[in-house]
């Protein structure tokens, strides 16, 4: 499409949208105030009929309401007016053109008449009550018309308008496009090279002032492809003496690096030595507890097997003596062998022998899973993978799991709280979950002196997932909370620790793309939260 025909399109779209926006509101106008002004007189017209016939109407003069329905047609455009007086009796009516034949109904708005008349009434009443109403009919034909002149003149109008504006957008069009196309064609010579050119300028408008802008273009144009020459000249000459200068330091560059990746190397194995160091002295830690927790389940299944083992020779000499008393024949003999077993099962008490076994039996199994547990548990703890498995698990699971592990080393006097919602699975290492977990727990367990609580709680707030293990510990003071996640930083006693479980914990949160922060006040506890960004399988946020 030319930039003329665009010109042309566009001034005749404007100016139609604004004739079309000019035109309706004023025919909105003259439609809307026509209309108004005839309902008001309408309505005004009915109130003066019922005021005038009011008294006609009370005294049931109907000769007197005969001349009144007669005057009222004098009024220009009333085409009929009817009295109605009490239980809807006919007292008075008259028309113009026979439309005292159609049935009333009356009209709200002027917009809704279909038959060309606008139809209403006024009551007529005397101290509140309603005695009759008056019924009159206006002819709106005439106005109809009126409006229908306007809107035919107003097309007309709108016709000749956008001709003229045809006619002014195509001779404008015509001028802007003849300087342009000379703009154009330098344009096309200067993008295959030719920058000698040179082009008129005519008059001092601002297409003039674009042809200079073009001008001075095209000599800028010129003047920087010469130097953008002798640069190039100068390039290959510098790159030339580069090269060597670039494998001089690549070989160099090679050698820092090899001597980077060993330092590196040998950080990593250091690195995992201190971790592992961490682990097993937290695993010290523990191991107190476990040893108690240990003793417990054995020293009752020891107690169980022992009373097992009675109760096992028991029925031994039970069955001994049944295998005898099937070796009598002689009835005597029979007699007092069963009087024998009657004395040995009352003396054993078999029923509650039964019932015992059970129980111990039950206890015992209860005991050694007990025991498999803590010793599972441990390993798990104390064991470094050299390869971490990700997979999609329910981050709650963590938290039992370690709750599991650690509950065995935590006194009496410490309580653990937990307030876990529900949770969306997280794809992450539930190991290592369960680790930095497991060092935030036993964090809180050395904070608290004597009867205190753990409260761990899971909240999911938007694209995050929340763990928080709070404790009513002895808590830290400001200047200690910028460094607790520094390694080897540790307020413990010499021989407790290294002071590497919160960094531990620290960076497994950060590789599973998440946050950690605490806050403390001394003397009153600290609060460790833990947020973990929602994700799926691939790792991707899901939000």
């Amino acid at each position: 499409m030319s930039l003329r025909l665009k010109t042309i399109l566009g001034i005749a779209a404007i100016e139609a949208l604004l004739l079309v926006l000019l035109v309706t509101m004023t025919l909105n106008y003259l439609r809307s105030t026509n209309y108004e002004t005839l309902t008001k007189r309408a309505s005004t017209t009915a109130t003066l009929f019922a005021t005038t016939t009011k008294n006609a109407v009370l005294s049931y003069d109907l000769a007197s309401l005969d001349a009144f329905v007669k005057d009222v047609l004098v009024n220009p455009d009333l085409v009929y007016a009817r009295v109605i007086g009490p239980d809807n009796q006919l007292f008075a009516e008259a028309d113009v053109k026979d439309y005292l034949n159609v049935s009333f109904t009356p009209d709200i708005r002027v917009e809704d008449v279909t038959d060309g008349v606008f139809d209403t009434f006024a009551n007529i009443s005397e101290g509140g009550v309603v005695y009759g109403r008056v019924e009159i009919g206006l002819d709106i034909r005439s106005i109809n018309t009126a409006i229908k002149e306007a809107e035919n003149r107003s097309i007309i109008i709108v016709i000749i308008e956008m001709g003229l504006v045809a006619l002014f957008s195509f001779l404008l069009g015509g001028y802007l496009t003849g300087q342009l196309k000379v703009l154009s064609t330098a344009a096309k010579s200067i993008s295959i090279g030719n920058l000698d050119i040179k082009i008129p300028i005519k008059g001092r408008d601002e297409i003039a002032d674009v042809a200079s802008a073009f001008n001075v273009m095209a000599f800028n144009l010129k003047d920087a492809s010469a130097h953008r020459d002798q640069f190039e000249v100068e390039l290959r000459e510098l790159n030339r003496s580069l090269e060597d200068r670039v494998k001089r330091r690549t070989k160099q560059l090679e050698i820092k690096n090899i001597e980077l990746e060993k330092a590196n190397s040998d950080i990593k194995k250091t690195q995992t030595k201190l971790l592992q160091a961490e682990k097993m002295a937290s695993l010290g830690v523990l191991a107190a507890g476990v040893a108690h927790e240990i003793n417990n389940p054995i020293g009752f299944v020891m107690s169980n097997l022992h009373s097992l083992g009675e109760y096992g020779q028991n029925y031994r000499r039970l069955i001994s003596e049944y295998s005898l008393l099937l070796t009598l024949t002689d009835c005597e003999a029979k007699k007092i062998q069963q009087d024998k077993i009657h004395h040995l099962s009352s003396q054993y008490d078999l029923q509650f022998m039964n019932e015992d076994m059970e129980i111990l039996l039950q206890e015992s199994i209860e005991g050694t899973e007990r025991i498999r547990d803590i010793v599972q548990g441990l390993k798990d703890y104390a064991y470094t993978s050299p390869h971490t498995d990700y997979a999609m698990d329910d981050v709650n699971d963590c938290i039992q799991t370690t709750l599991a592990t650690v509950s065995s080393e935590l006194p009496e006097q410490i309580k653990i709280q937990t307030d876990l919602a529900m949770l969306p699975p997280l794809f992450c290492c539930k190991e290592k979950i369960s680790e930095s977990l497991l060092n935030l727990i036993m964090n809180a367990r050395q904070a608290i002196e004597g009867e205190g609580v753990i409260a761990i709680q899971s909240r999911q707030k938007g694209e995050w997932l929340e763990i928080s293990v709070s404790d009513n510990g002895k808590g830290m003071p400001i200047e200690q909370l910028g460094k607790i996640f520094d390694p080897f930083f540790t307020t413990r006693p010499v021989g407790e620790g290294i002071g590497l479980g919160l960094t531990m914990a620290y960076g497994i949160i950060r590789e599973h793309g998440g946050e950690i922060s605490v806050e403390s006040e001394l003397n009153k506890g600290s609060c460790f939260t833990l947020r973990l960004p929602v994700n799926d399988a691939s790792g991707i946020a899901l939000v």
